[in-house]
């Protein structure tokens, strides 16, 4: 089985946004997590979504649910008080709806919607020959690494270089083990999942992404997404290439 793990557990305290979390912000009179959920639904190798959602706004998530069809949806589970505790409370429901059955999992933010139903497939395929997949981007810049007084200390070659997104694809056991190894450790601060997953000894692979493949952060991604999605509505509409 093929498992999406969208999590959506913050506030998005960086989007100013007065009355919504930044993912039920509305887009082309969608939601913003809605954009990112219909590209699984939509993908016919993912059987089934788990989603972590923000404790008090799971009920309004519910409602999402219904109006807008999203019947791959098993189970929606709140989010922890870490984002590494937040994506282990959906590992485990992802296990709940698995049961024995080996399966991949592809962990992704649900404000990153910028993706496709291509990408997904191509994660699943790197998982099933390289047991995981990051999801990457390509780096257009010159990427420098710098001390703490802000001198240089390496410039990588761009040609090798990559900006790890996603989603992060992993089997479930080998990602759900790792968690449990860090909880047991007392270990709650691992930033994101190939972070955890290189510290326990697993070897990462990459697929490329998208360049547009954001994460709706700040204002500036908002209208960077709309403006977009535009683009790729009015390129359907007058039929351009």
């Amino acid at each position: 089985m093929n498992i999406g793990l969208i999590f959506a557990g913050g506030v998005g305290s960086r989007m100013h946004s007065k009355e919504l979390p930044k993912q039920f912000l509305r887009i082309h009179d969608r939601p913003i997590m809605v954009h990112t959920i219909e590209h699984f639904e939509r993908n016919p190798e993912i059987d089934a979504v788990v989603v972590v959602c923000v404790a008090e706004w799971m009920d309004y998530f519910g409602k999402l649910v219904e109006q807008y069809h999203l019947a791959k949806v098993r189970k929606v589970v709140p989010g922890g008080k870490t984002g590494q505790l937040s994506i282990y409370n959906g590992l485990v429901a992802a296990k709940e709806v698995v049961g024995n059955e080996k399966s991949i999992v592809l962990i992704h933010d649900g404000v990153r919607p910028l993706i496709n139903s291509e990408l997904l497939t191509k994660n699943i395929e790197c998982v099933k020959k390289y047991g995981t997949s990051i999801t990457s981007g390509i780096v257009k810049e010159t990427i420098v690494e710098i001390d703490d007084e802000g001198a240089i200390k390496l410039v990588p070659d761009r040609a090798h270089s990559r900006v790890a997104k996603a989603p992060q694809c992993f089997w479930l056991d080998d990602i759900l083990g790792a968690h449990q190894k860090a909880l047991a450790e007392g270990r709650e601060d691992f930033i994101d999942s190939c972070t955890m997953m290189q510290h326990y000894g697993f070897k990462l692979h990459m697929t490329d992404g998208p360049y547009e493949n954001i994460k709706i952060t700040t204002p500036d991604d908002f209208y960077t997404m709309r403006a977009i999605l535009q683009v790729k509505e009015d390129a359907q509409i007058y039929g351009i290439e």
